[in-house]
């Protein structure tokens, strides 16, 4: 397959990016960052979780953010819906003007991984979410059905192919517009995805995939430019690599060491190879910078420390070493 022209990026900070973070991020900073994102020229981004406040307080403030961040045509806002409690109050959003596009469903491919995550079998999770989704239908909203765990499980160990096959069936089946596949704890490499998306792509080929790979070892970005290279032309991103599994106070798989594809670092170097984000890379660095400063520690952004390449002269007034940030 052609490497695609253009790429979307979905940039996930306000969402599974915070959800890791056990320090509370209050709700006008959220707003702040999801706005700064949009401004960056992001087309799809998650804004927030209607999980239980219990579960996850980071996202107790769920409706406030949708009704307060500024909204621009062709800008999709995505949530993630964790059950049909939780679709109860989105539904509530969209009444009132200020719901969500699209909604993401998570169904981790190893039955066990789900057990454990989200004390459903593969049964019981896919009738609930199938409840979901024809609700969802109902009001236009767009469904992404997430598959996790496609790579490999924590708990488990490695995941038949015919396992991931039959979660992307199902959601497909449902009518979902996109099927996302995560590779939960960042086990995967380049040949793997190779490989294992080639032949999912092969098997559901009118599907939509979207590559969702996280940064536990490292292997983000080139994980992410292999599934592009198949074709596949959306990816999910956060700033500054943060996110993974939710802070719950349950045990920490991986060593509790997680985190996203980084969103600065892939995009820039997306640009750098000629395919198109519609992303103003001196506004997204601008907002990880940002990023860093609301949570009040250094993040894993190797973009924001060197800067774009510059492929003309400096500026000879600026110090050595000091490149400016294109706007």
């Amino acid at each position: 397959m052609p490497f695609p022209k253009s790429v979307i990026a979905c940039e996930c900070w306000a969402r599974d990016g915070l959800q890791s973070m056990p320090v509370l991020v209050p709700t006008a900073q959220k707003i702040e960052m999801i706005d700064r994102i949009t401004e960056a020229g992001f087309q799809k981004l998650e804004v927030t979780s209607f999980s239980h406040p219990r579960l996850l307080p980071q996202f107790a403030d769920a409706a406030e953010v949708l009704r307060g961040i500024r909204r621009r045509p062709g800008v999709s806002h995505v949530v993630l819906m964790p059950n049909e409690r939780g679709f109860d109050r989105l539904e509530a959003c969209q009444k009132e003007g200020y719901g969500a596009e699209e909604i993401i469903l998570m169904i981790s491919s190893s039955e066990r991984h789900n057990l454990l995550n989200f004390r459903m079998s593969h049964a019981e999770a896919m009738a609930e979410h199938a409840r979901i989704m024809r609700r969802a239908h109902g009001l236009g909203i767009r469904i992404i059905g997430c598959a996790g765990t496609v790579f490999g499980c924590p708990v488990g160990g490695d995941v038949p192919l015919a396992d991931v096959a039959k979660i992307v069936r199902f959601y497909s089946g449902e009518g979902a517009q996109a099927v996302m596949l995560g590779d939960t704890t960042g086990v995967a490499n380049p040949v793997q995805v190779r490989e294992r998306v080639g032949q999912l792509r092969s098997t559901f080929a009118g599907t939509e995939f979207i590559a969702h790979f996280h940064d536990t070892r490292g292997t983000g970005v080139a994980n992410s430019i292999a599934m592009l290279e198949l074709g596949v032309r959306y990816v999910d991103t956060s700033l500054g690599a943060i996110g993974g599994q939710p802070a719950t106070g349950a045990a920490k798989y991986s060593a509790g060491f997680t985190g996203n594809t980084c969103t600065e670092d892939l995009v820039a170097v997306l640009e750098e190879m000629g395919v198109r984000t519609g992303v103003d890379v001196g506004r997204m660095i601008e907002a990880g910078r940002r990023a860093e400063e609301v949570l009040g520690q250094r993040l894993r952004s190797n973009v924001i420390r060197s800067g774009p390449v510059i492929h003309g002269e400096s500026a000879p007034e600026k110090e050595p070493g000091v490149v400016p940030v294109p706007r």
